[in-house]
């Protein structure tokens, strides 16, 4: 990505930051607005939201809290380019804390989302992909998403390859089973924040 993307896409996230912070939401608050409770590993909105133009598709959740981190919750971003009923891949996973504020980005392996397995390259050649431009459950979020998916794209790219390396150093003689191995979750990291 070139320099003059890489500043659009992070005005765009600031942007989008700004507006809600105007309204006194964050990112976090608008996600979860429509949702009557938020239970742990249940996805935020029922259903995902997808985008039926560009196959992106997220959902927000959450994990038992664990007393020494600051996440959260995550959103789990993907692409399924052959449309709603077609393969579904997962690019990333970012981390926020309770202000909505990007704390970090991670890959995960195969059995934890149940994605339709790519390897590193053809998973990085989706992510211009994921693009979601739906009013609903909040045009900022899903905007906000998009644009820092893209800021990001390099690092992505990087962790999606290091994905990969790390399964198949967990199971050398078989990768197959290494992505099934519950063993093996997070399978690549990187903090980060807007600048």
């Amino acid at each position: 990505m070139g320099e003059a993307e890489k500043f659009q896409a992070l005005n765009e996230a600031r942007f989008c930051q700004r507006i809600l912070a105007k309204s006194g939401d964050t990112v976090l608050s608008a996600t979860l607005r429509e949702a009557a409770t938020l239970e742990e590993w249940k996805h935020v909105p029922a259903g995902d939201v997808f985008d039926p133009e560009t196959g992106a598709q997220w959902y927000y959740h959450c994990h038992p809290k664990l007393p020494e981190t600051a996440e959260h919750g995550h959103f789990h971003c993907f692409v399924r380019p052959r449309g709603r009923d077609g393969p579904v891949h997962h690019l990333i996973a970012l981390s926020v804390d309770a202000h909505g504020n990007l704390l970090r980005l991670f890959t995960v392996n195969q059995w934890v989302v149940g994605d339709d397995w790519c390897d590193a390259g053809a998973t990085s050649a989706l992510l211009p992909r994921f693009d979601v431009q739906l009013g609903r459950p909040s045009y900022l979020v899903n905007r906000w998403l998009t644009a820092v998916v893209r800021y990001y794209a390099d690092e992505v790219s990087a962790l999606i390859g290091q994905r990969d390396a790390t399964i198949s150093a967990h199971c050398p003689a078989d990768p197959q089973s290494a992505r099934q191995d519950r063993a093996l979750e997070v399978t690549s990291q990187l903090a980060v924040s807007l600048p």
